[in-house]
């Protein structure tokens, strides 16, 4: 309202009231104060939702939905711009029909329920059905009760960015075989989904299978080369597979499997050191993310192979050499500490320290190695951070960045920006043991012409030293209770790194065991020994 139409309006008022007519005056003023005249204003509820106001909500919600009424349902949540678009899709782009919702019992606010739907497309009709949940909130201004929006809440396999579409799948299935052609499948094997998922989008079209019919989940930002592979959720009409052959053996992978499963947000990768091939790829997690090709995560003292070599091959010591372990070490007025109960050793020798996992042995050559010194040992001679690995899917090839001031000290002993995966860790311990920087991978090089990644890899004589305190580690130092009744030539190196925000630290470990090295991150999982140490064990065990 304009400021003089305002004041004309008050003005009529005030010649009311001055002209008797107070009770009738009042409520004009009332009205443009927004009272609503004698009436009391409406309390506005606060608070989690009632029990009644759950079961409105939810009611509300799937009545809508199972009438296809998108706009209708999308109401009833906090976001309902994405999710009308995502429930338009459902209906739409899915073709998912004759929709019934049966919510369960709930708990406060969160409500499970069960979908039964049917899917036709081009003739074809197969029936869906799946569980989820959905929370109910108090809206943040309207104050009702509405669904808390989550993609899930559509289908539990959903995230942020995904749509639902049914159709031709985008490339032809296959047939993935392991390195002594038994089957891989996501049933016997539900950790290899992502990673058989994008065998498929990458090479399905060179397999000679044929397209189906299916329901998928198409992720954010898809197309043939970026962004994830679509997510098979239901098979209209199979297409004719092709077979596809990769490097890993069914034999590791199960035990990778059986490792994973007893230890949360645990991921663990096996690679053949003569060859670079992937033996076994394995992620226990609820959000389907291949954390084990993925992840990025700093890799506490797993880095110290790398460190070691660094160390070595710029002069500065040598396996024999003295790399003293004192209680404490400062480095650009940061102060670092090792594990609590590790006592002091003032002549211990870079093995020893190694061995025994002392941090701050580390930490004292900070201010001698220049701050580019181990991102050129990562790149030059582990062939790691530079964004130029060819596994055969989608992978973080580590990063190592240029450090200085504390973060140079940090970078020693695997903490600061320092960022790896299991797959680094996996290529680090094969490189260490060969000598050889051979670029990880899962389908042959042949396959699709790929030109791998290159390093110029180690000196014999750092190899010789990074294997003899390895095989120290695992023998008697902080490996060696996990490494203990494995045969044969082994090493090892145990980790945990400190992560910002969270009070337990990552559990990581890297071991070899004649031609198979492995290495596992559990994120929260403690110490080294703790979880990501048992995961390796298992793996090389069954590779012996």
């Amino acid at each position: 309202m304009r400021s003089g139409v305002k004041a004309a309006v008050i003005g009529s008022v005030c010649a009311v009231m001055l002209g008797g007519a107070g009770y009738g005056a009042y409520n004009i003023v009332s009205a443009l104060g927004g009272d609503g005249g004698t009436a009391a204003p409406a309390a506005v509820k606060t608070g989690p939702p009632s029990g009644a106001e759950v079961k409105e909500a939810t009611g509300k919600f799937f009545a809508a939905w199972e009438k296809g009424d998108a706009s209708a349902a999308a109401s009833y949540t906090n976001f309902p711009q994405a999710a009308g678009q995502l429930l338009t899709a459902y209906a739409g782009d899915a073709h998912i029909t004759k929709v019934h919702i049966t919510p369960g019992t709930a708990t406060g606010a969160t409500v499970p329920f069960t979908v039964k739907a049917t899917v036709s497309y081009d003739g074809r009709t197969r029936p869906l059905a799946y569980r989820s949940t959905l929370t109910v909130v108090r809206g943040e201004t309207s104050h009702r009760p509405l669904v808390d929006w989550q993609p899930s809440v559509v289908h539990p396999q959903l995230r942020k960015g995904d749509t639902l579409a049914t159709g031709e799948s985008a490339a032809a299935e296959i047939e993935a075989v392991d390195r002594n052609g038994q089957v891989l499948t996501k049933k016997k094997y539900p950790s290899l989904g992502p990673v058989l998922d994008e065998l498929r989008k990458r090479y399905g079209d060179k397999t000679g299978g044929r397209p189906g019919m299916e329901l998928v989940i198409r992720h954010e930002g898809a197309t043939q080369d970026q962004g994830a592979a679509d997510t098979t959720l239901l098979t209209l009409a199979k297409g004719r597979p092709g077979k596809l052959h990769t490097t890993l053996s069914a034999s590791a992978q199960a035990a990778a499997e059986a490792a994973v499963q007893k230890y949360g947000d645990s991921s663990v990768v096996a690679v053949k050191p003569s060859t670079g091939e992937i033996l076994a790829v394995a992620n226990h997690r609820t959000d389907g993310y291949n954390a084990a090709f993925l992840g990025e995560r700093p890799p506490g003292s797993t880095m110290k192979i790398i460190s070691a070599a660094a160390l070595i091959d710029s002069g500065l010591t040598t396996a024999n050499g003295p790399a003293p372990c004192p209680p404490s070490a400062v480095s650009e007025s940061q102060t670092f500490h090792n594990l609590k109960g590790l006592a002091p050793d003032y002549h211990a020798t870079l093995s020893e320290s190694f061995a025994r996992s002392c941090n701050t042995a580390f930490v004292k050559f900070a201010d001698d190695v220049k701050a580019e010194t181990l991102t050129k040992e990562a790149q030059d001679r582990f062939g790691l951070g530079r964004n130029d690995w060819k596994v055969g899917v989608p992978s973080f090839d580590g990063r190592v960045p240029v450090a200085g001031g504390p973060d140079t000290a940090a970078a020693l002993i695997g903490q600061g920006q320092v960022q790896m995966s299991p797959l680094n860790m996996a290529s680090v311990t094969a490189t260490a043991m060969t000598g050889a920087f051979r670029q990880p991978v899962i389908v042959p090089l042949s396959l699709d012409h790929r030109e791998p990644a290159r390093a110029r890899g180690l000196a014999q004589s750092t190899v010789r030293q990074l294997r003899a305190m390895m095989n120290r580690t695992a023998r008697s130092g902080t490996a060696a209770q996990v490494m203990s009744g494995l045969g044969g030539d082994i090493g090892a190196k145990t980790g945990s790194a400190e992560v910002d925000g969270h009070a337990k630290s990552d559990s990581w470990f890297a071991g070899y065991r004649d031609d198979v090295a492995a290495a596992a991150l559990s994120q929260g999982g403690g110490h080294g020994i703790d979880a990501a140490g048992p995961i390796v064990a298992t793996v090389l065990r069954s590779a012996g």
